[in-house]
């Protein structure tokens, strides 16, 4: 059974388009990654789906609920954690969670129990006292993810939540949101972090509004990319990346982080093409590999590209 089902959404700022004609749906209690480059539509799309913006056209339904006729009903069956902070770091810890709380009708022993889980989750316990702005960014994110959370909603949208954070809080982060999905709720991700796109059950890839992809990760991976991709170790990157854009054999060539990823296609015979052609640029090694979500994400940028100047 679905959670969200999305129709035709479009969303325009005067002559922008910032969300063009996107449809997809989101399974009950699955982890989904909504992934693109800044400024690709991830948050547009979010901020319609959860009855905070008017779509131009198309519609959705958010559990059960139409965003264009009932948006107030979807907000009260949603959990919603914005790119930006959304908690009041003016107030302690304890007097966050007890607004919020509130805003969702808990109290009294219900608001107690719910208390005591968002200071166990967030590593709060017995610091309910401290100003919020004094908490570091990764504690707040867990914070803010269980002040979204309070009410038990069936759905939460996560916008961006680990950005800024480090990468150990970035998987714990990861491991809360596990949490939450083996209880049945249905997570939405926003992120341009690609990797944290392998924590998900199906993903959309999304660029300039559109929609570019859609799978779980072993199927981006698989349906996407279908000739041999290489990674070499060198320290010469420029030149090799130079000399390998030239040749016949290769259809892709990206630099990531001190490696070159390389996408071949069938003018490639063996990996010896490779070998003889770099002999003399000092090579440290040269593997086959499976591809990455990123891999994926510049080849069907590139793809987009190409089909945009013909």
């Amino acid at each position: 059974m679905n959670s969200i089902e999305v129709f035709e959404l479009t969303k325009k700022f005067g002559s922008f388009t910032a969300v063009d004609n996107v449809s997809f749906n989101v399974k009950e209690g699955e982890i989904f990654g909504f992934l693109g480059a800044n400024g690709a539509g991830k948050s547009t799309t979010i901020r319609m789906l959860c009855g905070i913006l008017e779509p131009t056209s198309g519609d959705a339904f958010v559990g059960g609920y139409s965003i264009v006729k009932s948006p107030d009903k979807v907000k009260l069956n949603i959990g919603y954690m914005s790119q930006k902070f959304s908690l009041y770091n003016d107030l302690t810890v304890e007097e966050n969670i007890e607004f919020f709380g509130s805003i969702y009708g808990l109290f009294g022993k219900s608001l107690k129990q719910k208390k005591e889980w968002v200071l166990e989750v967030s590593y709060l316990r017995g610091k309910e006292k401290l100003l919020t702005s004094s908490l570091p960014t990764g504690i707040k994110q867990r914070l803010a993810l269980g002040l979204a959370v309070i009410h038990k909603p069936k759905i939460v949208f996560l916008d961006e939540p680990t950005s800024g954070v480090d990468p150990i809080f970035r998987r714990n982060f990861w491991d809360l949101i596990n949490e939450l999905s083996s209880e049945g709720i249905t997570v939405i991700v926003t992120t341009h972090y690609l990797e944290e796109a392998e924590y998900c059950n199906d993903i959309i890839l999304i660029d300039s509004g559109k929609i570019i992809a859609q799978g779980n990760p072993k199927q981006l991976k698989t349906n996407y990319i279908h000739h041999p991709i290489f990674e070499i170790q060198c320290e010469n990157a420029t030149d090799i990346i130079e000399c390998l854009e030239k040749q016949n054999f290769v259809d892709e060539v990206s630099l990531f982080g001190n490696n070159i990823h390389v996408i071949t296609n069938s003018n490639l015979k063996e990996i010896n093409q490779i070998l003889e052609l770099l002999s003399d640029k000092n090579v440290k090694s040269i593997s086959k590999i499976t591809p990455t979500l990123e891999d994926v994400f510049i080849h069907l940028l590139e793809k987009k590209n190409e089909n945009q100047k013909n």
